[in-house]
């Protein structure tokens, strides 16, 4: 029995197309000008469930999502067919929408235009899900811009200040 007739990716001696992925990321971004539009727990705790059920619509299987009044992280599992930015663009623009309809307080809800997207080791995701159920008690002693100045140090990426916050 040749190779081909054992493999289980070869059917009647035909090749079975497969695209799988185990794509984790940590997707983190802010209000514009990281305004506290949502410092009330309740309005808090519908968004991060939107935000969870958006990206399990994009068949991005999210993990958790949690964040203070003005960021949010999102861990999530890339889903196959969808790139990070359009993964993002859509996080954001059906939860502004969403968010803006809850009040007329939140009629001038923007979100940053940037965002910052990490990928995660299988092994790291219950740490990473541990960091982000532990926002509240972390954003104590840090400050948003501070947290994400040491994550793009941690993941090795290279910024430009003059273009990180908006």
């Amino acid at each position: 029995m040749g190779l081909r007739q054992r493999s289980p990716f070869f059917a009647f001696g035909v090749a079975m197309p497969q695209s799988l992925t185990q794509v984790y990321l940590h997707i983190v971004f802010s209000t514009k000008d990281r305004r506290p539009f949502m410092h009330d727990a309740t309005l808090c705790g519908e968004l991060h469930a939107y935000l969870g059920e958006t990206a399990n619509r994009l068949s991005s299987r999210v993990i958790c999502v949690g964040g203070v009044a003005d960021h949010v992280h999102v861990l999530c599992r890339l889903g196959r067919t969808i790139t990070i930015a359009d993964l993002v663009k859509e996080l954001k623009r059906v939860s502004s929408a969403w968010i803006k309809s809850k009040a007329d307080t939140l009629v001038d809800f923007q979100w940053q235009s940037g965002y910052g997207a990490f990928s995660i080791s299988p092994g790291h995701v219950e740490v990473i899900r541990g960091y982000i159920g532990n926002q509240e008690e972390h954003h104590k002693r840090i400050s948003f811009k501070d947290e994400f100045r040491k994550l793009l140090t941690k993941y090795g990426v290279e910024w430009d200040e003059r273009y990180v916050w908006d």
